[in-house]
């Protein structure tokens, strides 16, 4: 029988589990006391038959839900640029930790990136800022260079433990100056450009492919309702004039 990974995450418990067919299960454990920092645990079994004492799994085969892409979280300006800062060999072996397949590592397999900065970097920015006043419908001022100093080298690092991960990106905030408060904090995209930030997303897309990284997916806002954070944009379901 072929052996298949579980990756569950509960609050300050991790199981990373190995499944084989003797039905046994390989965990690891890290707790709120510190007295278990990912320690491997005594391995479950599981067997067949019902119990009072314990919890009953039914697996039935025949019925489908929704399919999973992956397991993961997000890759922050800031996290890259932590990791930018580490040496090479230490940030080689985290990543590998985090994203290999091999017994001892996490196999992390679906991995967000913010489009622009986010709350966690140490500066804000987009990929088409400009001076104020002005707009770039062509989206000639467009550029990755923010990136390509932290978030691209972690992830072709990356990439090279696990060339299978999928990246789906996020924006903390339009552009500026397609915003309705100017701020790149709170505000909201104005109608008026919502076809240019339509090619933005494109153009990113295509950017990033132009570096070996295929964006999965794309959603439009992070956290549309909360405009506190620093970059936020609100997004309603409802377009305004």
């Amino acid at each position: 029988m072929k052996s298949s990974r579980l990756l569950l995450l509960s609050g300050g418990l991790l199981l990373n589990s190995l499944c084989y067919a003797q039905n046994a299960v390989n965990w690891w454990l890290t707790n709120n006391e510190k007295s278990a920092l990912l320690t491997k645990q005594a391995p479950l079994t599981f067997t067949a038959g019902t119990s009072d004492n314990v919890p009953v799994i039914t697996i039935d085969p025949a019925k489908k839900y929704q399919s999973v892409d992956g397991f993961g979280f997000a890759l922050t300006g800031g996290s890259a640029q932590n990791m930018i800062r580490m040496s090479a060999a230490e940030r080689k072996k985290i990543i590998q930790e985090l994203f290999g397949s091999g017994p001892n590592d996490v196999g992390i397999s679906y991995l967000r990136l913010s489009i622009g900065s986010s709350d966690l970097n140490d500066h804000t920015f987009s990929y088409d800022d400009i001076p104020v006043g002005q707009t770039d419908m062509n989206l000639e001022k467009f550029t990755l260079k923010e990136d390509e100093q932290d978030v691209i080298p972690v992830l072709k690092e990356i990439l090279s433990v696990n060339p299978n991960i999928k990246i789906p990106g996020s924006p903390w905030s339009p552009p500026l100056w397609m915003k309705s408060n100017h701020n790149i904090r709170g505000g909201r995209l104005l109608d008026k450009y919502y076809d240019v930030y339509a090619r933005y997303f494109v153009k990113y897309i295509r950017e990033m492919k132009k570096h070996g990284i295929t964006i999965d997916a794309i959603t439009v806002q992070n956290e549309p309702f909360n405009d506190g954070n620093t970059p936020s944009n609100q997004f309603p379901w409802q377009r305004k004039s």
